[in-house]
């Protein structure tokens, strides 16, 4: 099944943009970034920024990390996966990344959220833009990554 991603998240005030991969059927239906309860996104990034974001409204938590100058969009504009694992993506259709000059000209350093994502990190880097990979905040990954958090906080120190 052909699956739809989000629109980016971000503005002329853009420093630091999150990119995952695609939305999952959780997120789909919410319409949310993230909007899995077992993902870890918003704890991980609320220990990053030390605000309790996860506890907010959708709407105050994309306006939290747009006042901390994060944004949010994923690797893909669409892809064919059948439930919600990132290994799964098929035919997938990269976004338009050379739009984030324009969107986002404040942008320095873009962080993906896993290793599927991950692999777009040359064409970022060649753009520019300061890269990092780090592990996926994903329930599933939970098991993975007991440093998990501490990478997330690492990752975003300039």
């Amino acid at each position: 099944m052909k699956k739809q991603g989000f629109p980016a998240v971000v503005d002329e005030n853009t420093e630091i943009l999150i990119l995952g991969s695609l939305p999952g059927d959780v997120s789909i239906r919410k319409h949310q970034y993230y909007g899995h309860p077992g993902n870890d996104f918003w704890r991980l990034l609320g220990s990053v920024i030390r605000e309790d974001i996860q506890s907010m409204s959708y709407e105050n938590r994309l306006e939290t990390l747009k006042q901390n100058g994060i944004g949010l969009w994923d690797a893909f504009k669409a892809g064919k996966r059948k439930g919600s694992e990132d290994t799964k993506i098929k035919d997938e259709e990269v976004n338009q990344f050379s739009i984030l000059k324009e969107i986002a000209p404040n942008l320095k350093l873009v962080i993906f959220n896993g290793k599927k994502s991950g692999k777009y990190e040359p064409i970022l880097k060649e753009m520019g833009y300061e890269t990092r990979v780090i592990p996926s905040s994903s329930g599933a990954n939970r098991r993975f990554g007991k440093n998990r958090k501490s990478e997330w906080k690492a990752a975003f120190k300039r």
